[in-house]
């Protein structure tokens, strides 16, 4: 998922089933997995400081691992300092791509690799040197704009 889990799916299923292809709106399940994160909290859902999404703890986890018959959720969407950190008994990992996000946080990116017996390891980096560092030219073909 890209940040997290919402009260309004229980299932994998449910999930898949959202139609993405809009745009985001201010609440609801859709909203909820691309805003919520988690954090060390008891008792279900809290209310996101983002101001969109909720704050989840180890409970739901365990619970959307267990319904699901997953062993791990892994997300993105939140800087984390390493690269990665992992949640709630290796219940829920997040891994962040962006090293050195902004160019002003610091922090390393990281890749997570599964193997074909699904063991993980994940590959740690940090920012391209400065000097390295080019910008797309004016032609590039990053400067299109999508048509969706």
């Amino acid at each position: 998922v890209h940040a997290g889990l919402t009260p309004g799916c229980d299932t994998i299923d449910q999930i898949s089933a959202i139609k993405r292809v809009c745009e985001v709106p201010h609440e609801g399940p859709m909203c909820d997995l691309l805003w919520s994160d988690p954090e060390d909290i008891t008792g279900g859902w809290g209310i996101s400081p983002r101001g969109a999404g909720y704050i989840f703890g180890s409970d739901i986890v365990t619970q959307f691992n267990r319904t699901n018959d997953i062993k791990q959720i892994c997300r993105s969407h939140q800087l984390v300092m390493v690269g990665y950190r992992e949640m709630f008994d290796n219940g829920l990992v997040t891994v962040w791509s962006a090293p050195n996000y902004c160019y002003r946080c610091g922090n390393s990116g990281a890749v997570l690799e599964l193997d074909e017996n699904m063991i993980r390891n994940f590959a740690t980096f940090g920012p391209c040197p400065t000097s390295e560092r080019v910008k797309p030219s004016d032609d590039s073909e990053f400067q299109h704009i999508p048509d969706y």
